[in-house]
């Protein structure tokens, strides 16, 4: 099995603060989001995944987000098989420090 391409949670700090446009995709349940979500981050729970294929452009790089990274990481290996580019946040919204909205 592939391994998936990982950031971690303060590379896309880092990248947001010098006014980089990530595409960044919050998987969390949203009761989770509530409590606080990246602000540039589009909310898509990880189930309601495979009906929204659609949202997705094959050329672009999206990031995946969730509470600690685990379930983040089965969307990315979800849709690298599909033919997307995608990298799971490490650690995920439990390690990040940025501004949260």
């Amino acid at each position: 099995m592939e391994n998936v391409k990982t950031i971690t949670p303060a590379e896309v700090e880092q990248r947001l603060k010098e006014g980089e446009t990530l595409f960044l995709v919050d998987v969390r349940e949203h009761e989770e989001v509530a409590y606080g979500k990246i602000p540039e981050a589009v909310h898509i729970p990880m189930g309601e995944i495979p009906n929204k294929l659609d949202s997705f452009d094959k050329d672009h790089e999206y990031i995946f987000i969730c509470r600690s990274g685990v379930r983040s990481e089965n969307v990315c290996r979800y849709l690298d098989h599909l033919g997307y580019k995608t990298v799971n946040m490490i650690g995920g919204m439990l390690s990040y420090e940025g501004e949260t909205e």
